[in-house]
């Protein structure tokens, strides 16, 4: 460990690493006390100081007009320091995200397969094949968005991408609805209430969204009594919504061994025949009722 000029780092790779300014805020009062006690890490190449570990670090000593910081020089090259800090422990310290951007930094600078990359980093190809995968599927916007700390990396990996995988969301509404909702200080239920609304429920849902209406499509998407709705909408929708549940109620029943008494079995009997006979029409209504409101 060695005490640097400041002024020294090189910060290309800032973008690698996500943003959180409540963490930021926190680390400020702590270095404002106590001074920077771990060291900041990077690598020496080139007669330059490159910084791969430590960003909030060194802004806050920005901040506080230190001019000195501990350093830890991890290798010779960037390659060498990315690997070292991929398998350290400091790796526990790296969201996925965070690591992912490594991963695909290091096929960029040295065009590494995933077989090479996992052999270089001791990991599995599919633990590096699953990293290389979440850069590979986000646009430039969404990776800004992510990394500036103003949309929860939290909501992108497993509200978002659920809807790519299930619903076949193009790349571009997600990112529509990324931009939409960033710096919004929304919490992470919020994001996935208005989430199943945008890329499950109608056009005027994600047409308020895109235009900043989020306020009211949140009241929308969380309240009993939905906005813009007359009182026979309001029931037609309350009676949907008892469907969706009760059908998910009753799917999950239909593998109860214990449900076999001769009482149950009899009326059971009767009630799914005549939910049976009704099925066809039940159908087609839903599907022209789909049909109809994906246009409204």
């Amino acid at each position: 460990m060695v005490e640097i000029e400041i002024s020294d780092l090189d910060l290309r790779y800032s973008q690698l690493r996500i943003r959180n300014r409540k963490r930021e805020g926190r680390l400020l009062s702590s270095i404002a006390e106590r001074g920077v006690v771990e060291p900041l890490e990077g690598v020496d190449a080139d007669g330059l100081h490159l910084l791969l570990n430590g960003f909030k670090r060194y802004r806050c000593a920005c901040r506080l007009n230190l001019k000195t910081v501990p350093y830890t020089c991890l290798g010779p090259d960037a390659v060498t320091g990315i690997a070292a800090l991929l398998t350290n422990a400091q790796t526990r310290h790296l969201t996925i995200l965070e690591q992912a951007a490594f991963v695909d930094q290091l096929r960029k600078l040295e065009r590494l397969s995933i077989a090479e990359i996992a052999e270089l980093l001791g990991r599995s190809k599919a633990w590096v094949s699953v990293r290389a995968g979440l850069i590979g599927d986000m646009t430039e916007l969404i990776r800004q968005k992510l990394f500036g700390g103003v949309f929860p990396v939290y909501s992108y990996m497993y509200t978002l991408r659920q809807f790519m995988r299930i619903n076949s969301a193009n790349i571009r509404q997600i990112e529509q609805f990324v931009v939409a909702l960033s710096g919004k200080g929304l919490s992470i239920r919020q994001i996935e209430q208005l989430a199943y609304g945008y890329f499950r429920g109608c056009k005027s849902f994600r047409r308020q969204i895109r235009s900043g209406n989020i306020g009211l499509v949140l009241h929308e998407a969380t309240s009993d009594e939905p906005v813009g709705c007359n009182r026979y909408e309001r029931a037609a929708l309350k009676d949907l919504a008892f469907i969706s549940k009760a059908m998910r109620r009753v799917m999950d029943i239909g593998h109860y061994r214990r449900l076999q008494t001769p009482a149950f079995c009899a009326q059971a009997d009767l009630l799914t025949g005549r939910i049976l006979n009704q099925w066809g029409r039940f159908i087609r209504t839903m599907r022209q009722l789909h049909d109809r409101s994906g246009y409204a």
